[in-house]
């Protein structure tokens, strides 16, 4: 079962496409942070929901508010594809152990073994004030993250 909204977010800490750790508490206190899992880059449905997260960005940090887009990728499959996008956000990679992170906010598939679309909107103290997951085909609407933001 996925986090719900009220929940105090996991933490946790994973590298992004640079190889760099990135941990969800250090946001704490500072922005509140958009999380967003996805099931694979270079797939057609992630592909166009991170492009749209990549050409909205403004929207996101007029908000005070960082994305983080975690699948279960490795890091390098992960550096490719952010170049290959023009992604600047962090891909953080939950490939080892696998897909640890994505079990802990109940958005992993163990069937396909990968993250299915899961999406927290986390405020400064670590609590999870929004919430959706969709299926692996459905892609998920920018406007509802930034809507949400507009609600803290």
């Amino acid at each position: 079962m996925a986090i719900q909204v009220g929940d105090h977010a996991p933490d946790f800490e994973l590298r992004d496409n640079h190889g760099a750790p990135v941990r969800l508490s250090d946001h704490h206190g500072r922005q509140n942070v958009v999380l967003v899992f996805y099931p694979f880059a270079f797939t057609s449905v992630c592909t166009d929901e991170l492009r749209a997260l990549r050409d909205g960005p403004a929207r996101l940090a007029d908000r005070d508010t960082r994305l983080l887009a975690v699948s279960t990728d490795s890091v390098h499959t992960l550096r490719v594809f952010a170049e290959q996008e023009g992604l600047e956000y962090p891909l953080l990679s939950d490939f080892w152990p696998h897909g640890d992170v994505s079990r802990a906010y109940g958005v992993f598939d163990e069937n396909k073994g990968c993250a299915v679309r899961g999406t927290f909107v986390i405020d400064r103290q670590g609590l999870v004030r929004w919430t959706v997951v969709n299926a692996l085909p459905d892609a998920r609407d920018l406007n509802d993250y930034v809507g949400a933001l507009d609600a803290l």
